[in-house]
């Protein structure tokens, strides 16, 4: 006769739960520098600046298109200087020209 299962004890029961994270979007030729179009940034709490220095540590390559590049947060442009919470979703606008 087969042993009755052994109940888990609910914290070893529970998913383990994912590190809080910022995803940038990225665009254009920073997207093809990265390598990809989306990428998540361990974050548990910092201003926009310290996302574009984390940028910087992960793609060194970035770093000239990061300097002149823009965050976009909701509807709106966000200054280095501003908060972002665990969680957001960040739009990385690279330099445009145009005539």
């Amino acid at each position: 006769m087969p042993q009755p299962a052994t109940p888990l004890s609910s914290a070893a029961a529970a998913a383990p739960e994912a590190a809080p994270t910022v995803v940038v979007e990225l665009f254009a030729g920073i997207a093809a520098a990265a390598g990809c179009r989306r990428v998540a940034i361990p974050w548990t709490d910092g201003a926009v600046g310290t996302l574009r220095r984390a940028l910087e540590q992960r793609y060194p390559a970035l770093a000239p298109l990061l300097a002149r590049s823009a965050f976009a947060h909701g509807d709106r442009y966000v200054a280095d200087d501003e908060c972002l919470a665990p969680g957001a979703t960040v739009a990385l606008i690279p330099p445009v020209s145009g005539g």
